[in-house]
């Protein structure tokens, strides 16, 4: 069975339990998930997840976009302090939504572009969300090119953004969403990027994949999502999941699967 790594999960927003989603996950073959934090209030139980399954179980802390407005000098002060913390991968979820715009669009970049300077002055990766905010986005990549490294997270945006985030060393996670009837360009732009820089995601439980859409999401289905990726890319499942570990290996050093 091909082993997979859900790169990016909410294992604390699951609608069963964290302990019966990875179990139904690992059923499923992924043996791995990185769950995120995104804002100081979840912190403490991402971390404690990480901490509970310690052989399955990686994280991130960041603020969120949407959540620009809780990032204080208090919860910069947490997320420094946990920065060293050997099952904390990146930081994230970062980045831009000009989509729902629920925080001032200044104060969204000057949250992201803080926490890429505090990533980069760690030597940690980042994993970004962006939705409606390519040519922001694009300009924040540019202004950390050489400094941080990290992937654009359920992307469903342009190829142009896309290969802006190749040039500058970046890597490109697909969730659920390229399942959907309608995302036809996505397919597009998932033929183009380069196997190597590529990553599977659920964002679990959110975005739930066909043959589950409706549905709570769960790691399990990442699987799905593969499936496709693997038909878009000509590789079969055993290559594509062979190649998605050595690209989380890879981008996530702190990992270190056997």
């Amino acid at each position: 069975m091909p082993k997979w790594i859900d790169v990016h999960t909410h294992l604390n927003m699951l609608e069963m339990t964290p302990e019966q989603g990875l179990e139904n996950a690992a059923k499923a073959g992924v043996t791995h998930v990185i769950t995120i934090g995104t804002c100081p209030a979840d912190w403490p139980t991402v971390l404690d997840l990480s901490k509970k399954f310690p052989e399955r179980v990686f994280c991130t802390l960041g603020v969120h976009p949407h959540e620009s407005e809780l990032y204080t000098p208090e919860a910069e002060k947490t997320l420094l302090a946990n920065l060293s913390y050997e099952r904390l991968v990146a930081v994230g979820e970062i980045g831009l939504d000009y989509y729902y715009d629920n925080a001032p669009r200044l104060n969204q970049r000057e949250v992201f572009e803080r926490q890429m300077e505090i990533a980069g002055q760690a030597g940690l990766p980042v994993e970004i969300h962006t939705r409606d905010a390519e040519a922001d986005t694009a300009e924040v990549l540019q202004k950390f090119n050489g400094q941080v490294r990290g992937l654009l997270h359920c992307f469903t945006s342009s190829w142009d953004l896309a290969k802006k985030a190749l040039d500058v060393g970046f890597h490109i996670s697909i969730s659920g969403v390229v399942t959907f009837k309608n995302a036809q360009s996505l397919r597009e732009v998932v033929e183009k990027v380069p196997l190597d820089r590529l990553h599977v995601e659920t964002d679990a439980p959110f975005l739930a994949p066909i043959p589950h859409r409706g549905k709570k999401n769960e790691p399990a289905w990442v699987t799905h999502t593969a499936e496709l990726v693997a038909s878009l890319k000509k590789v079969s499942m055993e290559e594509l999941s062979a190649q998605t570990r050595r690209n989380a290996l890879d981008l996530f050093p702190r990992m270190k699967l056997l």
